[in-house]
């Protein structure tokens, strides 16, 4: 079995942005080099170190933890200055400016240069059959997206068992996870409060986790019933303005109906009108992407893993797509 992200260089993952810059406007862009941080992880940081709200600083993309990545940020009324950022693992790099925050979304996609390990004659040999061919890959949200209960922690939130959600986050114990102990001592009970110690942008993660569970629940299934997998078929993510009448592939209609049924979720949960900045619409994904322009760009002995090999290899994604979910499907 194929072996990834042994060390944080063997993941390397550069943005491709569709933000220009300009000479004036109230936002500074920033190149945001970092190691072994989540996005959210690093502008807490950054929002830390600058004194201001997380609000201020504006991302395109969540990119990987264990990994060395690059993309583009923005920061309200920030400046050259604030490439001395003094964060270790972190770096900024002043860009220039514009009229408008970078929002989820802003990006093309993003460029990966990831090295495989632990490979025998016969991985090396499907990398290389598939080299420079157009591959076709299940849209499937990745484990990361799920974390270690991330899912059943957006599950609690839309059904509206706040004291669950606090306690499945309680099971880890981070900074964020402190903050929200300390608040319950003084405010027992208070659950929908405490979980408002959690910064919004991640905050949303949790329930967008629990639809992309939902996604890659009713994708596979599809995959399984039908003999006609559709190249451009959408699939739903479930939130509040899904409408079962809009889908007329009856094998998928059958299916989300089933889903809904067994998880006994329905569309109208994600109104939470306890937390409105919670409630998510939803809206549709492409059920498979392409993996383009995939390159061998190395073959050497694997010096962390015995007598197998190791090959470094780069490909382009679109945006929201995940690289282990394309690597899943090379090596199948």
């Amino acid at each position: 079995m194929y072996k990834i992200k042994q060390l944080p260089e063997d993941f390397v993952v550069k943005e491709i942005s569709r933000v220009n810059t300009e000479k004036n406007g109230q936002y500074a862009y920033y190149s945001l080099a970092k190691t072994n941080f989540s996005t959210v992880e690093a502008i807490q940081m950054l929002a830390d170190r600058f004194r201001m709200s997380l609000k201020n600083i504006g991302f395109a993309g969540n990119k990987d933890k264990n990994a060395v990545t690059e993309q583009k940020i923005s920061i309200f009324r920030g400046s050259k200055n604030f490439e001395n950022v003094n964060i270790k693992n972190i770096e900024l790099k002043y860009l220039g400016n514009g009229k408008s925050p970078i929002s989820l979304g802003d990006l093309e996609g993003n460029e990966f240069i990831i090295t495989v390990r632990s490979l025998d004659d016969k991985g090396i040999e499907r990398l290389k059959s598939a080299e420079g061919k157009k591959i076709l890959v299940p849209n499937l949200f990745g484990a990361q997206r799920f974390s270690r209960n991330n899912h059943l922690v957006g599950k609690a939130i839309i059904k509206r068992d706040f004291k669950k959600a606090v306690a499945l986050i309680l099971e880890n114990n981070g900074q964020t996870e402190q903050k929200i102990r300390q608040y319950l001592l003084n405010n027992k009970n208070n659950y929908v409060e405490a979980l408002r110690a959690i910064p919004l942008k991640t905050r949303k993660l949790l329930v967008h986790s629990y639809q992309s569970f939902l996604f890659n629940k009713i994708a596979k299934e599809y995959f399984k019933k039908s003999d006609n997998k559709k190249i451009n078929l959408k699939i739903p993510i479930i939130g509040f303005n899904f409408d079962m009448n809009s889908i007329k592939d009856k094998i998928l209609k059958d299916i989300i109906k089933n889903i809904l049924g067994e998880e006994r979720t329905n569309p109208r949960d994600f109104i939470i009108s306890q937390m409105p900045e919670m409630t998510s619409e939803g809206g549709l994904r492409d059920l498979f992407f392409e993996l383009k322009n995939l390159k061998i760009l190395e073959i050497a002995d694997d010096d962390l893993n015995g007598s197998k090999q190791r090959v470094r290899i780069s490909f382009v994604l679109p945006k929201s797509c995940y690289a282990t979910t394309a690597l899943e499907a090379l090596f199948l």
